[in-house]
């Protein structure tokens, strides 16, 4: 049976968005919320890597901060296995349409990420040693970790947002 957890990472400066963009709205919801409510529809619990924030399960992110995506996804693992968890189901706190089907479409064997944006992935929790000897290593991308342990890419029938700058942001 699987057990999923899900994993908002969100451990990141910023420094394009200008302020905090887990904060920023979009259709009337905190970029957070929304992430959080995709997963919560389809994960087992939720967690936020890489920061605190009010009202949700936080971790920090693994090893150390400032691993950018990968240390998120590294606390992830090792949560999911704390939990009991098979597979971790990740998303930047920047990408507020997420499918509410998306762990089904990733399914199948090992690793299944999102083809334009390797953050949004399904994650089997015993890749979590592949990934401290990857950092461990001096590996730091993300691509080449997911390439590194052969994840599959699939293609979503809508690119999914990518929220970088406030003007990645649809007008209300």
């Amino acid at each position: 049976m699987t057990k999923l957890l899900g994993a908002i990472l969100a451990g990141g400066q910023a420094r394009r968005f200008g302020s905090d963009k887990a904060h920023a709205l979009y259709q009337g919801a905190r970029l957070i919320d929304r992430v959080a409510a995709a997963l919560a529809a389809q994960c087992d619990s939720v967690v936020v890597c890489g920061r605190e924030e009010p009202g949700f399960t936080c971790i920090p992110d693994w090893p150390e901060a400032g691993l950018g995506p990968l240390g998120g996804l590294a606390a992830a693992l090792h949560e999911a296995r704390a939990q009991g968890c098979t597979h971790v189901l990740s998303a930047g706190v920047d990408v507020p349409d997420l499918p509410f089907d998306l762990a089904a479409t990733l399914a199948g064997d090992g690793a299944g990420i999102v083809e334009s944006q390797p953050v949004v992935g399904l994650w089997p929790s015993d890749a979590a040693p592949a990934l401290e000897a990857f950092i461990a290593g001096g590996g730091r991308s993300l691509y080449r970790f997911a390439d590194h342990i052969g994840a599959r890419q699939i293609a979503l029938p809508a690119t999914l947002m990518n929220v970088n700058r406030p003007e990645d942001l649809p007008p209300a």
